[in-house]
């Protein structure tokens, strides 16, 4: 028998949604009343989107599933449907078991009672009576961390202190069914380390969890199954070595379209003044493999060149260029500039081509784009300074090193004494 069994499941929200007087809610009150005997559920009205469609699965009892997907796929959505906060404008719901959530960080925490009321109020909404509360009361308190600020308002908590409390609750409620949220992601290595043990351990005394995060180590680590959601519905299921190619794949696109956009947007020039700008000009930035082929996607390690060609208008000036990688994040993975790499570059009037030979790239896979400019000898005003080009780095296969910027040539080795 399934723990969970979530069986073509649509939910639909309205972007907007605002009643601003009685007029305005009888009318939309009595539309709701023909659609639904019209079966007009399965319909949009102007202004509503669906969030998902038509969504199915089941899980076992003892099971691990993990749900994966860009934001706004409408991962927290199940999980609100599962736990009745929110309800499907079509299909059917079944949860076997006691059920604990953990969804938002505050979800069920009153901000003005304290940690400790806060531990029996919650308990309560969970379905815990106050002996079984005060049978595990020490052990929430110690798991949380917060036992010195436990007879502090919760208002006065940082949202890891929240989280960690929440969770506390939630995993010793002795659930039967667990959701799990990313909330998670606000607590520090140690405090998520500790979450991923307690819900290896309830796992194993047979807790059904479905758990959301964007953490795909340790989505690897603890999920037996996935499923990847992308804009409401479900496009890939299986082991996590199956699915988690498909999500980095979307996610890349993703941050490739919305990096071209921001770069397409954004100013020429960062406090450049005009006249600065007018002797020197960048008009395109192309990528190139060893065999100068020009291209933007890249393997791991693959040699990568970039390829810069501006515009000289002052004539006879000594210029200093500097270029930066930047992971789609913002992040800066490797910068040099030709004074520090002692490559004097003596300008002369017209168009010019400088080729930056950056070798084997080790960077981890992502999308990355350019930050280029261009420098007065001595580095104090700034000619042309531009985000553009963007390239993607890819690996074949699972990554276990989703977050990692650097992917260096590792070699192991093992001596035994």
């Amino acid at each position: 028998m399934h723990a969970i069994e979530f069986n073509n499941i649509s939910k639909k929200f309205r972007k907007g949604e605002k009643m601003y007087s009685l007029r305005d809610a009888i009318p939309r009150f009595v539309k709701s009343i023909f659609k639904k005997n019209g079966n007009g559920n399965n319909e949009l009205d102007s202004g509503e989107f669906w969030v998902l469609k038509n969504v199915n699965f089941q899980v076992k009892k003892g099971e691990v599933l993990g749900i994966i997907g860009p934001n706004g796929a409408g991962k927290s959505t199940i999980l609100k449907l599962l736990s009745r906060i929110l309800t499907p404008n079509k299909g059917e719901i079944k949860v076997r078991g006691r059920m604990s959530a953990l969804i938002e960080i505050t979800a069920g925490f009153h901000p003005e009672f304290t940690g400790r009321e806060n531990i029996y109020f919650n308990g309560a909404i969970l379905g815990m009576d106050r002996k079984e509360i005060d049978s595990k009361f020490e052990k929430i308190v110690d798991f949380s961390g917060v036992r010195d600020f436990i007879d502090t308002p919760v208002k006065r908590y940082s949202s890891g202190m929240s989280a960690r409390l929440g969770f506390a609750i939630a995993a010793h409620v002795d659930p039967e069914v667990l959701l799990v949220d990313e909330v998670l992601s606000v607590g520090d290595m140690n405090f998520q380390a500790k979450c991923a043990q307690k819900m290896r351990e309830l796992l194993a005394s047979g807790t059904t969890i479905i758990f959301i995060s964007h953490n795909i180590t340790l989505v690897q680590s603890l999920c037996e199954r996935l499923l990847l959601l992308h804009q409401g519905e479900i496009i890939k299921e299986g082991y996590p070595e199956e699915v988690i190619p498909y999500y980095q794949s979307i996610v890349l696109k993703e941050d490739w379209e919305r990096i071209e956009e921001s770069i397409d947007q954004a100013s020429t020039r960062y406090d450049v003044n005009n006249e600065a700008e007018a002797l020197f000009q960048v008009h395109d930035v192309r990528f190139s493999d060893k065999n100068n082929d020009f291209k933007k996607r890249f393997k791991v390690g693959e040699p990568v060149k970039i390829h810069v060609d501006y515009e000289n208008k002052a004539g006879n000036a000594e210029v200093v260029f500097v270029y930066e990688v930047l992971r789609s994040d913002g992040v800066v993975c490797c910068s040099s500039n030709t004074k520090d790499d002692n490559f004097p570059v003596q300008g002369s009037k017209g168009h010019s081509t400088l080729e930056i030979s950056l070798g084997e790239l080790k960077l981890g896979p992502a999308v990355y784009y350019l930050k280029i400019a261009i420098w007065d000898k001595n580095m104090v005003h700034p000619y042309v300074v531009k985000r553009k080009g963007v390239f993607n780095v890819e690996m074949e296969g699972l990554s276990y090193q989703l977050d990692s910027i650097l992917l260096p040539d590792t070699k192991w080795k093992i001596t035994h004494k």
